[in-house]
């Protein structure tokens, strides 16, 4: 019998993206064990897809030749052992080890698929899951924000910033936002941030200061990472919580000794960490033996979905995708992403 086949953009060397991705035709695969295989419908980028392309800063480095994409929405077509549950059923999805989204069909981990009901439509559909999670995960599971209080979001017109935007406002929380040019102030405060300072021409500190009565905010969303990091810690006030969503600015500070610990002394605040990547209890209690690390349960993750849908029934959020392209624009479109042209999302088309 002959093994059905599949489009697939794959890396077959590191390098910019439309130098070195290419339309392959491969097997489709097979799910193991506790995984999904999923046929997508949307595939949504993250910055972190970057790295499996130009070869960059990554926890965990596949063998080449494979396809990058960590996140896929679609329907699942085959289920593994113990994945029977999500069989025919329309999910959002991170991809196995990180990577294999680049294709017409993808294999995930089942304790990392939720399902998307059928009324939100695509391509709002596939723009939800990683941005609102994280935006979730690191406002309310690791800094506890609370109506009344305000929060510095940087990088706040991308994925993660613009959902920790809505997420905080809808919280009853004060938003200042910071961003990296003046065309990506219009979008944050359409979203409901009260203050939009871009960060490359105005000192977004000593603002910061001023707008909080020289007090500091509650909570500092930082997406940036090594760029405005000092700027970012001189923003918080007393027993403040510094919640470090990414890198964006310079990914290899993620495995180098950047944080001086007396700085966070002085500055008398929390300092909070954020991987999104969920586990089921076995998992959990291997992860942390193996590695020491922690990860959120599925249970988590599947509350934060229901909630996020809730929110989106009653209009409380949105998604926002800055743009839509074909399955064959895959490599100019994740350029694009890469030189900082994008706001919001951008979605790959592959349904009707």
């Amino acid at each position: 019998m002959t093994q059905p086949t599949m489009k697939a953009w794959r890396t077959h060397e590191y390098g910019e993206p439309c130098e070195v991705l290419k339309l392959d035709q491969i097997e489709v695969p097979e799910p193991g064990a506790g995984e999904v295989r999923v046929r997508a419908l949307g595939i949504p980028f993250n910055l972190n897809d970057l790295e499996r392309i130009t070869g960059g800063n990554m926890m965990v480095r596949p063998e080449l030749p494979y396809s990058p994409g960590m996140e896929v929405m679609g329907v699942v077509d085959a289920c593994g052992p113990g994945a029977e549950h999500l069989q025919g059923k329309r999910v959002v999805a991170i991809t196995s080890g990180a990577h294999g989204g680049f294709a017409e069909y993808s294999i995930c981990p089942a304790v990392s698929a939720f399902e998307m009901p059928e009324e939100i439509p695509l391509p709002d559909a596939a723009a939800f899951y990683f941005p609102f999670h994280l935006a979730w995960l690191g406002l309310f599971d690791r800094a506890d924000l609370q109506s009344g209080e305000t929060v510095l979001i940087t990088a706040a017109a991308g994925g993660a910033g613009s959902a920790a935007i809505q997420l905080a406002v809808d919280a009853g929380a004060h938003v200042i936002a910071a961003v990296g040019s003046d065309d990506k102030i219009a979008l944050c405060r359409d979203l409901g941030a009260e203050t939009v300072i871009n960060y490359q021409t105005d000192d977004f500190a000593k603002i910061v200061l001023e707008q909080t009565q020289n007090k500091g905010v509650e909570v500092v969303f930082d997406n940036v990472g090594e760029a405005v990091m000092a700027d970012a810690m001189n923003s918080l006030g007393y027993n403040g919580r510094y919640v470090m969503m990414g890198f964006a600015s310079n990914k290899i500070v993620a495995d180098e000794k950047l944080i001086v610990p007396r700085r966070i002394a002085a500055g008398n605040f929390k300092l909070c960490g954020v991987l999104l990547s969920y586990a089921d209890a076995d998992r959990q209690v291997m992860l942390k033996t193996a590695t020491g690390w922690n990860f959120p349960s599925n249970e988590l993750g599947a509350e934060i979905t229901r909630q996020i849908v809730d929110m989106v029934r009653a209009k409380r959020i949105r998604a926002v995708v800055g743009q839509v392209v074909e399955f064959d624009d895959v490599p100019a479109a994740i350029e694009a992403m890469a030189n900082r042209q994008t706001v919001g999302r951008t979605v790959v088309k592959l349904y009707d």
